[in-house]
């Protein structure tokens, strides 16, 4: 090869060279991006299926405050033990107790009522005060209590009603207990009914007294007056139903015999067709005699002279 020609290979390589200076780059750049490819799409040791990658975590909601949504878990479900079982607790009732029917034996035997004044609960809802009056009373009251015992009559009344009873059965009578237990409700009108009804031949209305006087004392019983509208036939019996029962009781007490008082003025009298007495035992007012009639030896002596009582009375009318 010549000079000349050897000048000309060089000026052709000296205008090229920024040509192929700007080949070689951009296929470098090309291999560069290549490797690329494969770093992002790894095999796996199974060789088969590539490692996807991993999304970017979503960011936390947050509501208006500020505070984080948080999902509420549910309670768990849990089964409750079973409570012991209560009994129920009866309601009250009206029905009063009845002996059985007489036998062969006592066909003869007289029947008496014994009502125990009152009840745990007083009942101020209204009933006439005798068949058709237009005066109204209150159905019942729960009666006074000792004022230095703290006993409530209505509890006082039932004791030496149950004594009583017990005594009247032993001597061969035929018994009636208007209620044996406090949580009754029976009105004045119906514990007359009730001994109406039987056909008694007394009925007996235990009760105690109370006085503003404290003071005041001794043993008294009532009755109607012989004019009374409702049943002033039977006063009478009714009167001396209580002149016996409140001598009886002075007589083996020795309390201070008061009187009979009549009155048309109780309904659980005025209401009655068989003869009937109210026999208050003594003032819960006074403190001698609220604390003898605390007494199981007293209200023993009590229930035995109302029963001496009777037996008097019967025997008046034979």
């Amino acid at each position: 090869m010549n000079r000349k020609n050897r000048l000309s290979i060089c000026a052709f390589f000296r205008k090229m060279w920024p040509v192929l200076f700007a080949v070689i780059i951009c296929v470098a750049a090309g291999c560069v991006q290549e490797a690329a490819k494969k770093d992002i799409t790894t095999p796996t040791s199974s060789g088969n299926k590539p490692t996807e990658a991993t999304a970017p975590p979503t960011p936390e909601i947050m509501e208006p405050d500020n505070t984080p949504t948080t999902v509420p878990t549910a309670e768990p479900t849990v089964t409750p033990t079973p409570a012991s079982t209560q009994a129920p607790t009866p309601a009250p009732t009206s029905a009063p107790t009845v002996t059985p029917a007489p036998t062969e034996g006592q066909k003869d035997a007289k029947l008496v009522v014994i009502d125990a004044g009152h009840q745990r609960k007083g009942n101020n809802e209204k009933e006439p005060d005798g068949p058709g009056s237009s005066t109204m009373k209150a159905k019942v009251s729960s009666g006074t209590t000792g004022h230095f015992t703290g006993i409530p009559e209505y509890e006082l009344n039932l004791i030496v009603s149950q004594k009583l009873e017990a005594i009247l059965l032993e001597r061969g009578y035929r018994v009636i207990m208007i209620r044996e237990t406090h949580d009754v409700d029976i009105s004045n009108s119906e514990r007359a009914e009730v001994a109406n009804k039987a056909g008694a031949d007394a009925f007996v209305r235990i009760h105690a007294n109370a006085h503003d006087n404290s003071d005041v004392n001794g043993c008294e019983t009532l009755c109607q007056t012989k004019n009374n509208p409702y049943n002033g036939d039977l006063y009478a019996k009714s009167r001396k139903l209580s002149e016996t029962i409140l001598n009886a009781i002075c007589d083996k007490c020795g309390c201070k015999k008061r009187s009979v008082v009549e009155t048309d003025t109780m309904s659980g009298i005025n209401w009655c067709k068989v003869p009937v007495t109210i026999v208050e035992m003594g003032f819960m007012t006074n403190e001698k005699e609220d604390r003898l009639m605390a007494t199981d030896e007293y209200r023993n002596k009590l229930a035995e002279a109302i029963a001496d009582g009777i037996d008097a009375y019967f025997a008046s009318q034979q």
